[in-house]
Protein backbone atom coordinates (compact mmCIF):
# COMPACT_ATOMS: atom_id res chain seq x y z
CA UNK A 1 0.00 0.00 0.00
CA UNK A 2 2.78 2.64 1.14
CA UNK A 3 4.60 1.49 -2.47
CA UNK A 4 1.48 2.77 -4.54
CA UNK A 5 0.85 5.37 -2.45
CA UNK A 6 4.83 6.89 -2.56
CA UNK A 7 4.11 6.17 -6.86
CA UNK A 8 0.72 7.96 -7.22
CA UNK A 9 2.42 11.36 -4.89
CA UNK A 10 5.42 11.23 -7.37
CA UNK A 11 2.84 11.56 -10.22
CA UNK A 12 1.23 14.21 -9.01
CA UNK A 13 -2.39 15.47 -8.96
CA UNK A 14 -4.90 14.62 -11.99
CA UNK A 15 -7.62 12.27 -12.85
CA UNK A 16 -6.23 8.60 -12.15
CA UNK A 17 -7.89 5.03 -13.18
CA UNK A 18 -6.98 1.86 -11.57
CA UNK A 19 -6.78 -1.14 -13.70
CA UNK A 20 -8.43 -3.90 -12.00
CA UNK A 21 -8.88 -2.41 -9.11
CA UNK A 22 -10.98 -6.11 -7.46
CA UNK A 23 -12.81 -4.52 -4.64
CA UNK A 24 -10.82 -1.24 -4.60
CA UNK A 25 -9.87 -2.00 -0.86
CA UNK A 26 -6.65 -0.32 -1.67
CA UNK A 27 -8.18 2.73 -3.49
CA UNK A 28 -10.22 2.96 -0.55
CA UNK A 29 -7.15 2.90 2.21
CA UNK A 30 -5.71 5.64 -0.18
CA UNK A 31 -8.76 7.67 -0.07
CA UNK A 32 -9.42 7.43 3.48
CA UNK A 33 -6.64 7.14 5.28
CA UNK A 34 -4.48 9.39 3.38
CA UNK A 35 -6.38 11.84 0.84
CA UNK A 36 -5.36 10.54 -2.45
CA UNK A 37 -8.40 9.99 -4.56
CA UNK A 38 -8.72 7.18 -7.49
CA UNK A 39 -12.01 8.56 -8.68
CA UNK A 40 -11.79 6.10 -11.62
CA UNK A 41 -12.05 1.76 -11.69
CA UNK A 42 -11.62 -0.98 -13.80
CA UNK A 43 -13.22 -4.51 -12.66
CA UNK A 44 -14.00 -7.42 -15.11
CA UNK A 45 -15.83 -9.55 -12.39
CA UNK A 46 -19.34 -8.54 -11.54
CA UNK A 47 -19.49 -9.11 -7.65
CA UNK A 48 -16.06 -7.55 -7.16
CA UNK A 49 -17.11 -3.99 -9.24
CA UNK A 50 -20.53 -3.94 -7.14
CA UNK A 51 -18.45 -4.17 -3.45
CA UNK A 52 -16.19 -1.37 -5.05
CA UNK A 53 -19.32 0.72 -6.22
CA UNK A 54 -20.35 0.00 -2.94
CA UNK A 55 -17.37 1.48 -1.47
CA UNK A 56 -18.17 4.68 -3.29
CA UNK A 57 -15.56 4.52 -7.10
CA UNK A 58 -17.05 4.37 -10.30
CA UNK A 59 -16.26 1.42 -11.82
CA UNK A 60 -16.23 0.40 -15.67
CA UNK A 61 -16.64 -3.30 -16.79
CA UNK A 62 -13.97 -4.37 -18.77
CA UNK A 63 -10.40 -5.72 -19.46
CA UNK A 64 -6.91 -4.06 -19.25
CA UNK A 65 -6.51 -4.98 -23.41
CA UNK A 66 -9.28 -2.48 -24.42
CA UNK A 67 -10.36 0.37 -21.94
CA UNK A 68 -13.85 1.92 -22.07
CA UNK A 69 -12.40 5.32 -22.07
CA UNK A 70 -11.92 7.75 -24.27
CA UNK A 71 -8.56 9.00 -25.77
CA UNK A 72 -6.04 11.13 -23.33
CA UNK A 73 -8.39 11.40 -20.87
CA UNK A 74 -6.53 10.50 -17.78
CA UNK A 75 -3.34 11.79 -16.19
CA UNK A 76 -2.25 8.57 -14.14
CA UNK A 77 -3.06 4.68 -14.84
CA UNK A 78 -2.43 2.16 -12.11
CA UNK A 79 -1.47 -1.17 -12.65
CA UNK A 80 -1.34 -2.98 -9.57
CA UNK A 81 -0.64 -6.74 -9.77
CA UNK A 82 -2.48 -6.57 -13.23
CA UNK A 83 0.61 -7.89 -14.82
CA UNK A 84 0.70 -11.18 -13.31
CA UNK A 85 -2.68 -12.43 -15.02
CA UNK A 86 -3.62 -10.03 -17.96
CA UNK A 87 -3.81 -12.09 -21.25
CA UNK A 88 -1.66 -9.73 -23.25
CA UNK A 89 0.41 -7.08 -21.51
CA UNK A 90 1.75 -5.64 -24.40
CA UNK A 91 -2.11 -4.72 -25.48
CA UNK A 92 -3.07 -3.31 -21.63
CA UNK A 93 -0.17 -1.20 -21.94
CA UNK A 94 -0.87 -0.07 -25.54
CA UNK A 95 -4.70 0.94 -24.40
CA UNK A 96 -3.02 2.69 -20.91
CA UNK A 97 -0.77 4.68 -23.50
CA UNK A 98 -4.12 5.73 -25.33
CA UNK A 99 -5.87 6.84 -22.61
CA UNK A 100 -3.10 8.71 -21.06
CA UNK A 101 -2.75 12.22 -21.60
CA UNK A 102 0.90 13.11 -23.41
CA UNK A 103 3.53 13.38 -20.27
CA UNK A 104 0.79 11.48 -18.24
CA UNK A 105 2.14 8.54 -15.80
CA UNK A 106 1.49 4.75 -15.72
CA UNK A 107 2.50 3.09 -12.63
CA UNK A 108 3.23 -1.12 -12.66
CA UNK A 109 3.95 -2.47 -9.27
CA UNK A 110 4.31 -6.20 -9.42
CA UNK A 111 6.16 -9.22 -7.38
CA UNK A 112 9.06 -9.28 -9.79
CA UNK A 113 10.26 -12.94 -10.89
CA UNK A 114 13.72 -12.60 -9.73
CA UNK A 115 13.30 -11.84 -6.33
CA UNK A 116 12.58 -14.03 -3.30
CA UNK A 117 8.91 -13.51 -3.56
CA UNK A 118 8.36 -14.72 -6.82
CA UNK A 119 10.71 -17.62 -6.72
CA UNK A 120 8.77 -18.67 -4.01
CA UNK A 121 5.17 -18.05 -6.19
CA UNK A 122 6.27 -20.17 -8.85
CA UNK A 123 7.62 -22.77 -6.43
CA UNK A 124 4.05 -22.96 -4.71
CA UNK A 125 2.07 -22.71 -8.04
CA UNK A 126 4.26 -26.39 -9.01
CA UNK A 127 3.52 -27.48 -5.78
CA UNK A 128 0.08 -26.34 -5.64
CA UNK A 129 0.08 -26.20 -2.03
CA UNK A 130 2.12 -23.77 0.84
CA UNK A 131 2.19 -26.97 3.85
CA UNK A 132 5.97 -27.48 2.19
CA UNK A 133 7.18 -24.21 2.30
CA UNK A 134 5.57 -22.81 5.27
CA UNK A 135 9.17 -22.47 7.07
CA UNK A 136 10.13 -19.92 4.86
CA UNK A 137 7.01 -18.29 3.16
CA UNK A 138 5.35 -14.91 4.63
CA UNK A 139 2.75 -15.39 6.82
CA UNK A 140 0.13 -14.34 5.26
CA UNK A 141 1.34 -15.18 1.02
CA UNK A 142 -1.23 -15.08 -1.60
CA UNK A 143 -3.66 -17.71 -1.22
CA UNK A 144 -2.69 -20.75 -3.89
CA UNK A 145 -5.95 -20.09 -6.03
CA UNK A 146 -4.21 -16.74 -6.97
CA UNK A 147 -0.88 -18.40 -7.61
CA UNK A 148 -2.70 -20.66 -9.87
CA UNK A 149 -4.01 -17.82 -11.84
CA UNK A 150 -1.44 -16.21 -12.37
CA UNK A 151 0.49 -17.06 -15.60
CA UNK A 152 3.73 -14.86 -15.48
CA UNK A 153 6.11 -13.49 -12.53
CA UNK A 154 7.93 -11.33 -14.59
CA UNK A 155 11.46 -9.90 -13.83
CA UNK A 156 12.49 -6.07 -13.66
CA UNK A 157 13.64 -6.04 -16.55
CA UNK A 158 11.44 -8.08 -18.80
CA UNK A 159 8.92 -5.39 -17.12
CA UNK A 160 11.03 -2.48 -18.18
CA UNK A 161 11.58 -3.85 -21.60
CA UNK A 162 7.99 -4.36 -22.55
CA UNK A 163 6.84 -0.36 -20.60
CA UNK A 164 9.55 1.11 -23.24
CA UNK A 165 8.05 -1.15 -26.50
CA UNK A 166 5.15 0.20 -25.66
CA UNK A 167 5.84 3.85 -26.17
CA UNK A 168 6.96 5.14 -22.72
CA UNK A 169 9.79 6.44 -20.81
CA UNK A 170 10.83 5.10 -17.87
CA UNK A 171 11.45 7.90 -14.91
CA UNK A 172 11.86 6.01 -11.90
CA UNK A 173 11.68 2.77 -9.80
CA UNK A 174 10.56 2.33 -5.94
CA UNK A 175 10.91 -1.27 -3.87
CA UNK A 176 9.80 -2.21 -0.90
CA UNK A 177 9.44 -6.27 0.93
CA UNK A 178 13.21 -6.32 1.64
CA UNK A 179 13.38 -8.34 4.30
CA UNK A 180 13.01 -12.55 4.80
CA UNK A 181 9.77 -13.34 3.24
CA UNK A 182 9.22 -15.09 6.31
CA UNK A 183 9.57 -11.62 8.10
CA UNK A 184 7.97 -9.48 5.91
CA UNK A 185 4.54 -8.85 7.70
CA UNK A 186 6.57 -8.14 11.15
CA UNK A 187 6.60 -4.07 10.73
CA UNK A 188 5.22 -1.59 7.97
CA UNK A 189 8.10 -1.15 5.46
CA UNK A 190 8.50 2.49 3.82
CA UNK A 191 9.12 2.07 -0.10
CA UNK A 192 12.82 3.17 -1.00
CA UNK A 193 14.01 3.64 -4.37
CA UNK A 194 15.67 1.72 -7.00
CA UNK A 195 15.02 -2.07 -7.51
CA UNK A 196 18.20 -3.91 -6.26
CA UNK A 197 16.55 -5.38 -3.58
CA UNK A 198 13.30 -5.22 -3.14
CA UNK A 199 10.78 -8.13 -4.52
CA UNK A 200 7.54 -6.08 -4.78
CA UNK A 201 8.83 -3.15 -7.21
CA UNK A 202 6.57 -0.71 -8.59
CA UNK A 203 7.86 1.87 -11.89
CA UNK A 204 6.31 4.92 -12.94
CA UNK A 205 6.59 5.56 -16.68
CA UNK A 206 5.53 8.56 -19.02
CA UNK A 207 3.97 8.70 -22.35
CA UNK A 208 5.91 10.11 -24.75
Amino acid sequence: MLLIKYMLERAGPGRVLSVGCGSALFEKILRDEYGIVVEYCLEPAEGMAEIAEARGFRVERGVAENLPYPDEYFDTVLHNGTIHYVKDPAAALREARRVLKRGGSIIIAWVAGEGSYGILYRLAGLIGSWEPLRSIAPKDPYPIEFIREAVRWPTVEEVRALVEDSGFRVVEYAQTLTRHPRYSNDSVEAPVEGYDRGDYVALRAVKV
